[in-house]
């Protein structure tokens, strides 16, 4: 059955919507792992943003009349089933800071379309004002651990390793998407 835009609108808010609530575990999972109060504290402000992040494309799905879809393979589940589980803080920040990179480079994307919305713009710039404070601190962060342990290249290694999970990722959601758009051209 093709798919009709309002749907395909509707399941793309999805997808962002997906990404933050994970961006949110992840960071619950690093608010559990560190025991310096400042890092607590930067980690609580994100994951505070997350979750708006995830509220304002829920409200934008149910604005346009739609009902946020369940995935069961959105970018962080397929990024993370690539990755395993890390096996240290750097790690983890390094990831963090890879999916705060895709999640800027899909808002801007959309925004640079010119396809989206007024109401979507707001969204996505606001979400997209955050990023840029997630990736300065996350990258600082990441760094900072590294240097601590003695390997500073480590935070290279993990980013570039991660990148390249990620440009997998990517590819496999854009020929979805492609497939889903085919699916909607009329016939």
């Amino acid at each position: 059955m093709p798919m009709s835009a309002l749907e395909h609108e509707i399941l793309t808010y999805s997808y962002y919507r997906d990404a933050e609530q994970h961006g949110a575990n992840l960071l619950f999972l690093l608010l559990r792992l560190v025991d310096d109060g400042k890092v607590a504290a930067n980690l609580s402000r994100h994951l505070a943003d997350e979750t708006r992040h995830a509220w304002l494309w829920t409200e934008r799905i149910l604005e346009i009349g739609g009902e946020p879809q369940k995935l069961n393979d959105g970018y962080q589940v397929r990024l993370g089933k690539r990755a395993g589980r890390p096996r240290n803080l750097v790690d983890l920040f390094c990831l963090t800071l890879v999916a705060e990179e895709r999640a800027v480079a899909e808002y801007q994307a959309a925004l640079d379309s010119g396809d989206a919305s007024e109401p979507t713009r707001k969204v996505l710039e606001a979400v997209s004002k955050d990023e840029h404070w997630h990736i300065q601190w996350i990258q600082a962060q990441a760094a900072a651990y590294a240097e601590a342990e003695g390997d500073p290249g480590r935070v290279a290694e993990a980013l570039a390793r991660y990148r390249a999970m990620d440009i997998e990722v990517m590819a496999e959601l854009r020929n979805m998407e492609a497939e889903l758009t085919a699916e909607m051209q009329p016939r």
